[in-house]
Parts: C-alpha cells; sequence; structure tokens
C-alpha cells in the first residue's frame, strides 16, 4: 500500500477507537438523569458574574427571576465592574418584571491571581453563605433558563446524590457562521470529555459547562470553591476536577431547559471565543500544542484529502479508508446537529470546521506568547504558575 493508504488507515483505525472506546461521546441523550420531587425543596442561591452584559441581561435575567421554584430562592448579580450600566439595568428588570429576589452588588476589581469571573463569583458565594442555603446555582449572565429549570436541576441532585449537576446550555446557531462552529464545539468538547463517564464514580473523567452549575454548598465549601480555582480561565472543569477531587459526586449532560442567547453572528467572534482559551486547555505546553495539531490533521484532515487524493490517483486502498473514515466522523457528527436543529449535509463539512478549531488553537498560542493570551472583555490573565500565591 501506499504512505497514503497507510496515514487513512492509521486515521480509519482512530475513528473506529473513538467510536467505540471514547465513551460514546457521540450521543446525545445523556440528559438530567431521573429525578423525583423532594419531600421539601431546599434553599437556593442564585450566582450571577455579569461583565458588561446590557445587552443579553433582558433576554436572560428575567428567565431566572420568574423561576417556578416551590422553595426559597434568590438571585445575586454580581456586576465585575462593568461600563455599560449593567448593574443599573438589572435592577430596572427586576422591578419591571419582579419574581424571585435580587440583590445587585459589585466586588470590585480582582486582586492579582484570581480571574474577575471567578473574584466575581466568590463575591456571589460570601454573600449566599450568610444564608446557608443548600445549593448554589451558579450560571452566567447569558443563559436564559425555562421557568422549571431550577425545578429540574434540584430534583435530579436530590434524587441522584449529585454535589454537582451541570447542563451544556444550548448555544445559540442562527447565523451561517454560528450553524457551521457552534454544534462542532459541543462535539469537540464531548470528545474530550464524554459525559457518560462523568458521573462514574471513581472514573478520572470531570467537566461541567460554566453556564449551568448547581452546586451543593457543603461540597463547595469541601472543595474550596472558588479559592482553589482562583487562577483558572477554564473555570467549568478546573471546578468539576476540584468537587470530583474532594470526594464529590458530579454528573453533565446536554440541556433542554437552558439556552445561550449570546450572539456570534461573525467568525472573528466566534474565533475570540475559542482563541481566548484554547491554548490555556493545553496547559500552555507546546509539546501538547504540537500533538494536538498533529492529531487533529490525521483524524479530522487526513480522510477527506485520502479519499480526494485516492480517487484522483486511482490508488484504491486510500480512497477506501478515506472515505471509510470520513463517513464514520460524519456519522458521529449528526446526533449533535439533529441536537442543535442543523441539516445533515452540514456533517461532510466536519473536517473544515476542524481545521478552524486548529488556526484557533494555534493563534491561541501565538496571542499567549505575544502576551495577550487568555485576554476577555478588557482583561488578559497570565499563565497560573507566573502569579505568586497570596499569603
Amino acid at each position: 500500500m501506499s504512505a497514503i493508504a497507510w496515514t487513512a488507515a492509521g486515521s480509519l483505525a482512530a475513528w473506529l477507537w473513538l467510536l467505540l472506546g471514547q465513551g460514546f461521546f457521540w450521543r446525545t441523550d445523556v440528559r438530567l438523569p431521573p429525578r423525583r420531587d423532594p419531600d421539601d425543596w431546599p434553599y437556593v442561591c442564585v450566582v450571577v458574574p455579569a461583565r458588561d452584559e446590557a445587552a443579553v441581561l433582558p433576554e436572560s435575567l428575567p428567565s431566572l427571576l420568574a423561576q417556578d421554584y416551590p422553595g426559597r430562592a434568590e438571585v445575586f448579580l454580581v456586576d465585575d465592574g462593568s461600563t455599560d450600566g449593567t448593574g443599573e439595568l438589572a435592577r430596572e428588570l427586576a422591578l419591571r418584571h419582579g419574581g424571585l429576589p435580587l440583590t445587585v452588588t459589585s466586588p470590585g476589581e480582582p486582586p492579582a491571581g484570581w480571574t474577575g469571573k471567578l473574584w466575581a463569583v466568590r463575591h456571589g458565594i460570601g454573600l449566599a453563605r450568610v444564608r446557608a442555603p443548600e445549593y448554589l446555582l451558579l450560571t452566567d449572565a447569558d443563559i436564559a433558563h425555562r421557568p422549571d429549570s431550577l425545578r429540574a436541576l434540584v430534583a435530579a441532585a436530590r434524587t441522584g446524590g449529585f454535589d454537582l449537576v451541570s447542563q451544556m446550555a444550548r448555544l445559540r446557531a442562527e447565523s451561517a457562521w454560528e450553524r457551521l462552529v457552534v454544534p462542532a464545539f459541543v462535539y469537540f468538547f464531548a470528545q474530550l470529555y464524554p459525559f457518560r463517564r462523568i458521573g462514574v464514580r471513581g472514573s478520572r473523567t470531570a467537566a461541567a459547562a460554566g453556564g449551568c452549575v448547581l452546586l451543593r454548598r457543603e461540597a463547595a465549601e469541601r472543595a474550596r470553591i472558588p479559592d482553589a480555582i482562583r487562577q483558572a480561565v477554564i473555570d467549568d472543569v478546573a471546578l468539576a476536577r476540584a468537587v470530583k477531587g474532594s470526594g464529590g459526586h458530579i454528573w453533565l449532560g446536554l440541556a433542554e431547559r437552558v439556552d445561550s442567547v449570546r450572539p456570534y453572528p461573525r467568525l472573528g467572534d466566534l474565533w475570540r471565543m475559542v482563541s481566548r482559551s484554547a491554548y490555556a486547555q493545553l496547559r500552555h505546553n507546546p509539546l501538547l500544542l504540537a500533538g494536538t495539531v498533529l492529531g487533529l490533521l490525521l483524524v479530522y484532515g487526513v480522510p477527506p484529502a485520502a479519499f480526494l487524493l485516492g480517487l484522483a490517483a486511482g490508488d484504491v486502498p486510500a480512497a477506501w479508508a478515506g472515505g471509510l473514515a470520513w463517513a464514520l466522523m460524519a456519522a458521529t457528527y449528526l446526533p449533535m446537529l439533529r441536537h442543535y436543529r442543523q441539516p445533515p449535509w452540514l456533517a461532510p463539512l466536519l473536517p473544515f470546521t476542524a481545521v478552524l478549531y486548529l488556526l484557533m488553537t494555534v493563534d491561541s498560542a501565538v496571542q499567549h506568547y505575544r502576551g495577550r493570551g487568555a485576554a476577555w472583555k478588557g482583561r488578559t490573565y497570565a499563565r497560573p504558575e507566573t502569579v505568586p500565591e497570596e499569603g
């Protein structure tokens, strides 16, 4: 066989392993686990860190205030140095819509060694702790919840004995670039952190989706959340690892009642969203970056290239191996496209989207070495190892 055929065969073998050996990551039926209403509904405090979110707050905050929750609940919106009137708008929305009690507060600028979001979360949890709630709901300012969202989360946590229940919000996929990139973002995330493994006790796989995390207060205190992860740029995964590492039982799945309302209409918007943290995901390690680039090329780039080159050159083994790998790739992507209500013809385009993510990851590394890595809303965060510990 030719070198192209052998490389395509390697890619096909990788896809056979991903299909059967990576926790069935491609399936989208991991939803909230079986649940029943508890006899007594626990007290819940909702913490919403917000920085310059006036554009999305009218769609998200009223949905939190309107939660149909049988127990006591209140909302703490932590205004993290906004310059667009986020705090004032939140108060106006509470007066206009009513519902759950809302407290708007601001912690000031984060000290060295803290990301802005986690400093805001710390402030909100500190205020909530005075009320001694059983659960904390950590949710982002761009997340809209169906009226029964909190009720379902609490019921699932109580029924399953989970210390952390997180749902991957359905991200907006309306523009052409969103349709191409967003479902693939969730698909790649599930490939890295198979949802089925996360909920298994003793499994080392741990992840959460920062837009919607119901966390038992005692588990948060045991894991020293958020102090233990105060430098984390990818805070949701770090949070899940801390909770699971301290003996907590966690769960993550796809959402049915939680949606992101933040638009990413242009490629540049999506590019910044991914590249700001991609290199942090690789622990700022150039060897991991090189391995990731080679891996992405082998798994996603080789199948269509081998198929087309094999057809052009009459290399039957290369065409067959590349075509089968490409078909497997597209087949595993179809469930996620259905979840996002997107047409199936987008599935064969996954190699192109993967190359985009490869370029975003490389750009993330370039920006890091230029001193502009992990930049978000006017702040740039240093590599964690370079930040001195607090005394």
